[in-house]
């Protein structure tokens, strides 16, 4: 077992027709988790899982790509405003890297700057109380995350085949 870490260019010349991926949100207590239909045309929030300990945490990512039958993970990469790399990047590339001998499910970064923000200002624009978003920025987050990685997906499909997926 071990899962490879690809580009969006990779993964999509892997990917099956159809197929959930599942989107992460990787937070130093929390890892937000979104899915897409089996279409791959939308993401939205699944669960926030509360990070515990590594085994744990991946006991718990891995039942529910399980569940879903999940054919990628797309993990939110947090670079820095000006594409640097600190230290939250490297915590993550680390759970990427620790994770690779526990699955065969493939992995993608995508670009995460902002996602939070883009999500936190929405909920307040949509009324949602402090309480609720609370419970559901990191999820919400990472289904942000998620279709944006979803959009480029279809974009590569339609640029390789030279016309629209079905």
């Amino acid at each position: 077992m071990s899962a490879r870490l690809l580009t969006l260019v990779e993964l999509a010349a892997i990917l099956p027709a159809r197929g959930r991926l599942l989107g992460l949100d990787l937070g130093t207590k929390t890892i937000g988790l979104a899915l897409t239909d089996v279409e791959r045309r939308l993401s939205s929030g699944l669960e926030t899982i509360r990070r515990v300990k590594f085994s744990q945490d991946v006991e718990a990512l891995l039942g529910v790509a399980a569940k879903f039958d999940i054919q990628a993970f797309v993990i939110g990469l947090p670079l820095n405003m000006d594409g640097t790399e600190g230290p939250r990047v490297q915590a993550t590339r680390a759970f990427v890297r620790n994770l690779g001998p526990l699955t065969d499910i493939p992995c993608a970064f995508w670009d995460e700057r902002l996602s939070t923000a883009a999500v936190e200002r929405d909920l307040i624009a949509n009324d949602v109380s402090r309480r609720k978003r609370s419970q559901v920025i990191d999820q919400m987050a990472a289904a942000y995350i998620l279709q944006g990685a979803l959009d480029r997906l279809k974009r590569i499909t339609t640029d390789v085949a030279g016309r629209e997926p079905s």
